[in-house]
C-alpha cells in the first residue's frame, strides 16, 4: 500500500505554480527596463565615453585633436584651477545651507498647518519653474542694483559695512560680490530644497507628535526628537538636489558676479566655448564630476540613511 500510494503521488500532475514560467515572461521586465537601457547609453555613457577620450587628447583646432592619453592634462587643470574648485563647493555649500534654513521652516508650515492653503503654496514654491532660468537671474540684477531698495535698506542698517568686512561684499554695493552669487544660487535652488522635504514631512504621522506631547514633551523636543529625525530622509535628498547643480552651475556667477568670483561652471563653459581647449575642459569636467561624486558618497554614509525620496 505504501508503495502504491507514492506512486501515485508521484503521478500525481504538477501544480500550475510550480510549474516553470515561459522564457518570454521571464523576459518582460528586462524588455521594460530595455528603454530606459538605451536612453542611458545613447546620451549619458557614449557622451561619457566621448569626453574621457578628449581629456586625454592633444592637438590644436588646426592641427586637430588624436588620442594620445596624455593624462598630465589632469594635473595641470587641477593645480591651474584648485581656487575656482574650491570656490564652486563654498558657493554651492553656503547656497544649499541657506536653502534648507529657509526651506525647512516653509515646508514644514505647509505639511503641517497650511489646511486649505497647502494647495496655493506648493504652486508659488514651483511658480519660479514657469519662468527661465536666465530670466530669473537677470531679475536679481535689477533686485541687488547699487541704487535699488535693497542695497538702500542695507546702507541705513549699516549691513553693508559688516558684510563688507566679512569680504562677501565690497564697498557700499552687492552686485559683482559673493553674497551676489550665492543669493542667485539660494534663490535658483530652493524649490529643490521645499520639495523632498515637502514630501518627507507629509510621511510624518501626526499621532507620533500627539504621543509625545502626551509624554510632556516640549515643541522643541517634538521638533528634535520626532519630527527632524523622520524628516532626515528629504533633508539628504533636498542637500543632493541643490548641491549638485550648484557646484556646477556657471549663469550666476557669470551675471551676478565678478571676475574674481568665475565657479568651475564658468572655466569649463570658456574652455569648450571660448577658449577651444576641449582636452582641458573635457579633464575639468571628470575632475567635478569625481569631486562632487566622493562629496555625496561620504555624505550619504554619514547622514545614515539610504532612503532618499
Amino acid at each position: 500500500m505504501s508503495a502504491t500510494a507514492t506512486e501515485a503521488r508521484d503521478a500525481a500532475p504538477t501544480p500550475a505554480s510550480a510549474a516553470p514560467r515561459p522564457v518570454r515572461k521571464r523576459l518582460v521586465p528586462y524588455w521594460l527596463l530595455l528603454p530606459g537601457i538605451l536612453w542611458l547609453l545613447v546620451f549619458f555613457v557614449a557622451p561619457l565615453v566621448y569626453q574621457a577620450s578628449t581629456s586625454v587628447q592633444t592637438g590644436s583646432l588646426e592641427e586637430g585633436f588624436r588620442v594620445t592619453w596624455h593624462v598630465q592634462t589632469y594635473w595641470d587643470a587641477l593645480t591651474e584651477y584648485a581656487p575656482h574648485f574650491l570656490r564652486s563647493v563654498l558657493y554651492a555649500a553656503t547656497a544649499t545651507v541657506l536653502c534648507l534654513l529657509l526651506g525647512y521652516p516653509l515646508a514644514y508650515l505647509i505639511a503641517f498647518r497650511a489646511g486649505r492653503w497647502r494647495n496655493l503654496l506648493m504652486v508659488l514654491v514651483i511658480a519660479p519653474f514657469f519662468t527661465s532660468f536666465l530670466i530669473r537671474t537677470l531679475a536679481w540684477k535689477t533686485i541687488l542694483a547699487d541704487g535699488g531698495p535693497v542695497v538702500g535698506a542695507l546702507n541705513s542698517l549699516h549691513l553693508l559695512d559688516v558684510t563688507s568686512w566679512l569680504g562677501i561684499t565690497e564697498g557700499q554695493r552687492v552686485l559683482a560680490t559673493p553674497l551676489a552669487v550665492v543669493c542667485g544660487l539660494t534663490y535658483n535652488f530652493l524649490p529643490f530644497m521645499i520639495l523632498p522635504l515637502y514630501t518627507s514631512l507629509e510621511r510624518v504621522d501626526g499621532r507620533l507628535h500627539e504621543a509625545a506631547r502626551d509624554l510632556y514633551a516640549r515643541p522643541v523636543t517634538v521638533f528634535r526628537k520626532v519630527t527632524f529625525p523622520l524628516s532626515m530622509p528629504g533633508v539628504v535628498a533636498g542637500t543632493l538636489l541643490t548641491f549638485i547643480p550648484a557646484a556646477g552651475d556657471y549663469i550666476n556667477a557669470e551675471l551676478l558676479g565678478a571676475t574674481d568670483q568665475k565657479m568651475i561652471g564658468n572655466v569649463i563653459q570658456s574652455q569648450f566655448l571660448r577658449v577651444l581647449d576641449y582636452p582641458t575642459a573635457a579633464a575639468l569636467s571628470f575632475l567635478l564630476m569625481a569631486a562632487i561624486l566622493a562629496m555625496v558618497t561620504v555624505y550619504i554614509r554619514k547622514a545614515g540613511t539610504e532612503d532618499l525620496v
